[in-house]
C-alpha cells in the first residue's frame, strides 16, 4: 500500500521543529512554546493584538501543518502556570517592536542561512515555500485559516483495495460500502485506486461510477484514460462491452473522454473481432467532441476488413480520405491489403492514387498485391450463370498497366510476377496488341519474361488465327536462350488444328518430338481431334497409338470420344471394337452407354448386309 503523503509530511516537519529548537536562539523559541502554551485548544490563535503576532502566524502555521489539531505538539505540562509563563515571555520581549523575529535576524546564525540544512531530506523544499505547499488540494480551511492536511485513513484505503479485489465475496452492494468508508477523493487517489493489480475490470468501473457521482470529486480525462487503459489490457469481450456502456454514460460530458481512450477501445474490439462495435465507437466521436485521427481510421478499417465488413470499410476509408488523415506508410499497405482481398481492388487502387500524391509509398509487397488483384479476372451473373465481365476486365486491367510505370528501375528487373500477370490478362480479355507491346517492353527494360510470359502472348496470338505472328515470337524466345516447351508446341498445334491446317499442325508435332523425349496428353489429344473434325479417323487411330511409344497413357475419355466418333461418323465398328480391346488391355473398361453404341452400329451394319445379300 502507498505512503500517504501526510505520513512523509510528517516526518518533515520533525525535522523543522527540532533544527528550529537551537540554543542559539532559545529565547525566540521559548518565547513561542510560551506564546502557544497560553492558548486554549478552542482559542483563536489571533486573540493576540500584538503586531508581531499577526505578522509572524504564517511562519507558525507552517510549522504545525500536520497536527489534526493546531496545539497538538505543544501540550502545557500540568506543573507548569500558563499565567506565569505569559509573564515571562513579557519580560524577556518588547512585543511593541516589530523588527524582534525579523526573518533576517531570525536565521542569522549560520545554522539558518541555507533552507536546505533545515529541512535536509525533506525532498529540498525551501523555508520561504512552505511544505504544506507540496500537497495543493489536500488542504482544507478549519478554524479561522488555519490549514489541516485531509487524508484517507490507511486501514480505510486497505479496505478499499481488498473490496475492489474481491470477487463475487461481498455481502451487499459495493457502493454502500464505498459510502460507509468516508473516503476523500481526489484525482490522485483515484488515478491510484485505478492502477492497482489485480482488480477485475467490474469493481474498476464500478467504482469509477460511484466516483462520478459524487459532488466533491470532478471525473477528469486522466482518469477515463487510466480507466480505458487498463481494462483495455485484458482481453475479454464482457469486460471492453461494460467499459463501453460506461463511457457512453460520461461521453455525454464533453471533454471527459478523449481521442486516445477511444482508438484504444476501437483497438480492443478489433483484437476481439468485434467489427461492429469498433464501427459504432467510431462513429460516436463527433458526438463526444473528439476529434478522429489517422489512428482512429485504420484502427476502424481494420477491425471492419477482420470481419468482412467491408461496405462499413469502405465509409471509413472515404471519411479518411475527406479528412486527408492518412496513416504511416506500413498501414496504407495494410489498408491496401486488406481491400484487396475483400474484392474491393478498385477502391484500394483510390487509396494508392491519394497516397502517392502525397509522396507516400506503401511497401513493395502491397502494391504487387494490388496490381494482381486488379488483374483478376471479373465475373458477372446474366441470369444464366457466372460469365466473364470484359468491360470491367478493361478498366481494372489499364488501372494496373498504369501502375507497372511506378516502378522504379531497381524494383522493375525483379517485378516479373506483377507483369506477368498483367500479360496474362490482356491476352485473356483479348487485348493482344498491348499484350504484346508490354512484351516487348520486358525484353528492352525489365523484367525478363520467362517462358510462361512467352506462352500467355503465343495462346493469345493463336486464338486471334495471327500463326505468323505466334510463330515469331517463338523465334523470339529461343534467341533470348529459352526453350519452348510442351505448352508452347501444344498452343501452336491447336491454332493449326482449329484452322484444319493438320499438315502445318503435324510439322509442329514432329518438331516437339525432337525437342522432348515426352508430350503431354494435351499434344496427342489436339491432332486426334483434329483428324477427327476431317474425318480422317484413320490418322486419329495411328496418333492414339503412338501416345504409348511416347510416354503417354491414352485416358479413358481419349478412347471414349474417338470411338463415338467412328462408331456415329464412320460406322466403323470394327475399329471401334479393337479400341475397345486396346483399353481392356490398358486396364481401362468403356462405358455401357458406349459399348452399347458398338452394338447398335454393328447390328446395323450386319442388317445391311444381310439385305443387300442375293437370297
Amino acid at each position: 500500500m502507498w505512503r500517504s503523503p501526510a505520513a512523509r509530511a510528517y516526518l518533515r516537519r520533525r525535522v523543522v521543529v527540532s533544527k528550529l529548537r537551537h540554543p542559539i536562539v532559545h529565547s525566540q523559541v521559548s518565547c513561542h512554546e510560551t506564546l502557544i502554551s497560553n492558548l486554549q485548544p478552542d482559542e483563536p490563535l489571533f486573540r493576540f493584538s500584538n503586531s508581531w503576532v499577526s505578522k509572524r502566524s504564517e511562519f507558525y502555521q507552517r510549522n504545525r501543518f500536520l497536527s489534526s489539531s493546531a496545539f497538538e505538539s505543544y501540550q502545557d505540562s500540568p506543573s507548569e502556570s500558563p499565567m506565569a509563563e505569559a509573564d515571562e515571555a513579557a519580560e524577556d520581549f518588547d512585543f511593541s517592536s516589530t523588527n524582534t523575529f525579523d526573518e533576517n535576524t531570525m536565521f542569522a546564525s549560520s545554522e539558518y542561512e541555507s533552507p536546505g540544512s533545515i529541512f535536509e531530506g525533506a525532498d529540498s523544499v525551501g523555508v520561504d515555500e512552505g511544505i504544506g505547499e507540496i500537497f495543493v488540494g489536500e488542504m482544507a480551511m478549519q478554524d479561522e485559516g488555519i490549514e489541516v492536511v485531509k487524508e484517507n485513513d490507511p486501514d480505510r484505503v486497505e479496505s478499499l483495495l481488498s473490496l475492489l479485489q474481491s470477487r463475487g465475496t461481498v455481502a451487499g452492494s459495493q457502493v454502500s460500502h464505498f459510502e460507509e468508508m468516508g473516503l476523500i477523493l481526489n484525482e490522485e487517489f483515484v488515478l491510484k485506486v485505478l492502477g492497482t493489480s489485480y482488480v477485475p475490470a467490474e469493481n474498476l468501473i464500478s467504482f469509477a461510477r460511484w466516483a462520478l457521482q459524487k459532488l466533491d470529486f470532478k471525473v477528469t480525462t486522466r482518469v477515463m484514460d487510466s480507466l480505458v487503459s487498463t481494462i483495455c489490457q485484458e482481453d475479454s469481450k464482457r469486460d471492453a462491452y461494460s467499459l463501453w456502456d460506461f463511457v457512453n454514460e460520461v461521453g455525454e460530458k464533453k471533454g471527459l473522454v478523449s481521442t486516445e481512450s477511444l482508438n484504444e477501445l476501437i483497438g480492443q474490439f478489433s483484437r476481439l473481432g468485434k467489427g461492429k462495435a469498433a464501427f459504432d465507437v467510431f462513429n460516436k466521436f463527433e458526438e463526444f467532441g473528439c476529434l478522429l485521427n489517422a489512428d482512429s481510421y485504420y484502427f476502424t478499417i481494420e477491425a471492419l476488413c477482420k470481419r468482412s465488413f467491408f461496405n462499413w470499410a469502405l465509409v471509413a476509408c472515404e471519411k479518411m480520405l475527406e479528412a486527408d488523415k492518412l496513416p504511416d506508410i506500413e498501414r496504407v499497405g495494410n489498408i491496401i491489403s486488406y481491400l484487396c482481398k475483400g474484392d474491393r481492388a478498385k477502391d484500394a487502387h483510390l487509396v494508392y492514387l491519394y497516397a502517392k500524391d502525397k509522396k507516400i509509398y506503401p511497401p513493395r509487397s502491397s502494391i504487387d498485391f494490388l496490381i494482381s488483384s486488379l488483374s483478376r479476372n471479373k465475373r458477372t451473373d446474366n441470369g444464366n450463370g457466372q460469365e466473364l465481365d470484359k468491360e470491367l476486365d478493361k478498366e481494372t486491367v489499364s488501372l494496373a498497366l498504369e501502375m507497372l510505370n511506378d516502378y522504379p528501375g531497381v524494383d522493375r528487373k525483379s517485378a516479373i510476377k506483377p507483369f506477368s500477370s498483367v500479360l496474362k490478362k490482356l491476352c485473356w480479355i483479348q487485348d493482344i496488341g498491348r499484350a504484346k507491346k508490354l512484351l516487348l517492353e520486358m525484353i528492352d527494360a525489365g523484367p525478363p519474361p520467362g517462358n510462361s510470359s512467352f506462352n500467355y502472348v503465343i495462346n493469345g496470338l493463336t486464338k486471334a488465327g495471327e500463326m505468323d505472328e505466334a510463330l515469331k515470337i517463338m523465334e523470339t524466345m529461343e534467341t533470348r536462350g529459352l526453350k519452348p516447351d510442351v505448352y508452347t508446341y501444344s498452343v501452336i498445334m491447336s491454332g493449326y488444328a482449329r484452322d484444319g491446317a493438320m499438315e502445318e499442325a503435324c510439322s509442329i508435332y514432329n518438331e516437339a518430338k525432337k525437342k522432348h523425349s515426352k508430350l503431354t496428353p494435351i499434344t496427342y489429344h489436339t491432332l486426334i481431334r483434329g483428324f477427327c473434325r476431317l474425318e480422317q479417323f484413320d490418322k486419329a487411330v495411328d496418333i492414339l497409338g503412338e501416345m504409348k511409344q511416347y510416354g503417354v497413357q491414352p485416358s479413358h475419355d481419349e478412347y471414349n470420344k474417338l470411338i463415338k466418333s467412328l462408331c456415329l461418323k464412320s460406322l466403323d465398328w470394327e475399329a471401334a471394337e479393337m479400341l475397345q480391346y486396346q483399353m481392356g488391355e490398358n486396364g481401362l473398361i468403356l462405358n455401357g452407354r458406349t459399348r452399347a453404341l458398338i452394338s447398335a452400329v454393328k447390328e446395323l451394319k450386319e442388317g445391311d448386309l444381310e439385305v443387300s445379300s442375293p437370297v
